[in-house]
């Protein structure tokens, strides 16, 4: 005869908890009752096993089940009876109810398809690119915006939130005050974060948003119709291309150098225009002060609008800071966007806008027909963290550790020179936007790469006019300690070199390689112009007594001495600090005036001019 399951069973295996989930088993055990009773599986009257049996059936303390028994009574979802034990209550706390069966998208009554047909907004995927949900688990995940569990300043947050949580600050901020946003978080902004940007500014010209892009989403809603021309720099935000196509406006694409936007003709045709001037979204390149001039001068003569959209302000450590536009001379037209921290963008989400009283008065009643302000509890956590001096705290230990580790990718581009790669000039941000030679197919890279253990960036989506921009992709630090910089950039080195077997060297190389004889020669005295990965010169100097002299910067700022030597047909160098400091060897090929610098198999790994000796 087979023996029933019991009814306390059977609850169990409904009740299973995960050893190794990051709830405690006790918050556990209390969702997994709450759902029960939300789906009606556990439904009003029925009574539940005594704590002792559960916690026997599911392999935990009777104290995790007593305890999380008493904490669903006294939030009414169930009722203890003396001497007979726990029961669902008659009429359980309201819960969101959870359809037990999702829409069925393939069913046939066209219920979905009708809908879907009734859709106004045709809405994209932002951004284009989608990172693997897993990304922590890839040995070299070099995307930018994601972070590693260890830069989060969790001590800090804890202590700010336990003082959110005091009796008197939730007095404060869980009564209901319209859309107002938290005074002490709004002053903290005021006092604090927007003088160092150079900017002043009153509370009401001051609104907490849910991070950057709600603060761009309530602008392009207000600003943005049929009719309205915008002009926004390309390469660019995917979504900030999309939120414009949705509102109908015209778009015009500016074009981004070196120096950021460049100011032209077609500025004149624009009713607004977005910039990123601190930290240039996706190029990391920083709008210079003429660049910067000469936007707001031509936002006075054609009567525009500029978005100023402060991406990475706090992240400049290679060279100082520039104001931002808004607390520049003609700043009045700008209406000026930011952020708290990338870092702490994941969970918490603080952006905020600044601009005059009315337009911001207009954007508050937008924000409360959506989404209202974001968390009060939040806000005042924020605060809370900036008045403790934790914010400050954590900028400059995540500005050390950025620094870095974008030298450390900079300097192994540098040295493993993957395909002769080129960087911009940045002055500090978390990522570098890397130009590959023009034949590279960035989509296969990245493809490659991944198979690999490696994470790297496609970039055209960012481009709303792709074609042409196919050799290109981002590398971002925050996400992998500095350890692992330099061996995924010697990975991604050989992954490029693979990719591009089919083009080997050639025949000609080969045979025009030099000999030991003609290395002992021609090699000695020799001044070599060459440029760095990043685009800065450098001159070395090859000197007959074995001695390597380097000179890079515009200013020579960066020196290192060194030793080359020749065996049998190969010249090897070690310098004291650069390249890692590491002994290399390389073929050399001289065509007229260029020096070829060769690996193994004939490729060329880079080149130099030969300065001619004087007579």
């Amino acid at each position: 005869m087979i023996k029933k399951s019991s009814n306390s069973k059977s609850i169990a295996l409904l009740l299973r908890l995960d050893p190794g989930s990051s709830l405690s088993l006790q918050a556990q055990l209390r969702t997994r009752i709450i759902e029960a009773i939300n789906a009606s599986v556990l439904t009003p009257g029925r009574k539940l096993p005594s704590s002792r049996k559960l916690a026997g059936e599911i392999g935990v303390s009777r104290n995790t089940t007593s305890l999380a028994y008493q904490q669903l009574v006294a939030e009414g979802h169930l009722v203890a009876r003396e001497r007979s034990g726990f029961f669902v209550a008659d009429n359980p706390a309201p819960v969101t109810r959870v359809a037990t069966v999702v829409a069925n998208a393939g069913s046939d009554d066209g219920t979905v398809s009708f809908a879907k047909s009734r859709i106004r907004a045709r809405v994209g995927v932002a951004g284009g690119f989608r990172c693997p949900p897993d990304w922590q688990k890839y040995r070299y995940p070099f995307i930018d915006g994601r972070y590693d569990h260890s830069l989060f300043p969790v001590a800090e947050w804890r202590e700010a939130s336990r003082f959110a949580l005091g009796v008197q600050e939730i007095d404060k901020w869980s009564i209901d005050n319209g859309d107002s946003d938290d005074e002490m978080l709004v002053e903290e902004i005021r006092t604090k974060l927007l003088p160092r940007r150079g900017i002043s500014a009153q509370p009401d010209e001051i609104l907490i948003t849910a991070g950057e892009q709600q603060a761009l989403h309530l602008l392009t809603e207000l600003f943005a119709r049929p009719g309205v021309s915008i002009g926004m720099e390309e390469p660019g935000l995917p979504s900030m291309r999309e939120l414009i196509g949705l509102r109908g406006a015209d778009t015009h694409y500016l074009k981004v150098d070196e120096e950021g936007l460049v100011v032209g003709d077609t500025i004149k045709e624009c009713d607004l225009v977005h910039v990123t001037p601190s930290r240039q979204r996706p190029t990391g390149v920083t709008l210079s002060m003429p660049r910067r001039e000469a936007l707001l001068a031509a936002a006075q003569q054609h009567d525009l609008l500029i978005i100023e959209d402060d991406f990475e302000c706090e992240m400049n450590y290679l060279r100082d800071a520039l104001p931002a536009l808004r607390a520049m001379a003609g700043g009045e037209r700008v209406l000026y966007v930011s952020a708290l921290s990338k870092l702490l963008s994941p969970g918490i989400r603080i952006g905020y806008l600044v601009g005059p009283a009315d337009v911001i008065a207009a954007a508050r009643r937008l924000r409360s027909l959506t989404t209202k302000r974001p968390s009060p509890n939040n806000q005042r956590t924020a605060a809370f963290f900036l008045s403790l001096g934790h914010y400050d705290a954590m900028l400059g230990r995540l500005n050390r550790i950025c620094e870095e580790r974008l030298i450390e990718l900079r300097d192994a581009l540098n040295h493993y020179r993957p395909d002769s790669v080129a960087i911009p000039p940045v002055d500090g941000g978390t990522a570098y936007w890397v130009s590959g030679p023009e034949d590279l197919d960035a989509d296969r890279l990245v493809q490659a790469a991944q198979s690999q253990g490696m994470l790297i960036e496609p970039v055209s989506d960012y481009f709303a006019h792709p074609a042409g921009h196919k050799n290109m992709f981002r590398l971002g630090i925050t996400s992998l300690p500095r350890n692992s910089i330099r061996p995924g950039v010697e990975l991604l080195a050989k992954i490029m070199r693979d990719l591009n077997n089919g083009q080997k060297a050639d025949a000609e190389a080969h045979q025009a390689q030099l000999e030991n004889d003609d290395l002992t020669r021609l090699i000695p005295g020799l001044t070599l112009l060459y440029k760095t990965v990043y685009g800065e010169p450098c001159t070395i100097e090859v000197r007959d007594n074995g001695k390597l002299v380097g000179r890079a910067g515009y200013a020579n700022e960066d020196r290192d001495a060194g030793q080359w030597w020749i065996e049998g047909n190969r010249w090897f160098r070690k310098w004291n600090r650069w390249a890692y400091g590491e002994t290399a060897s390389f073929q050399i090929r001289i065509e007229g005036d260029i020096l070829f610098w060769l690996d193994e198999d004939g490729r060329t790994v880079d080149t130099a001019v030969i300065v001619p000796p004087k007579l």
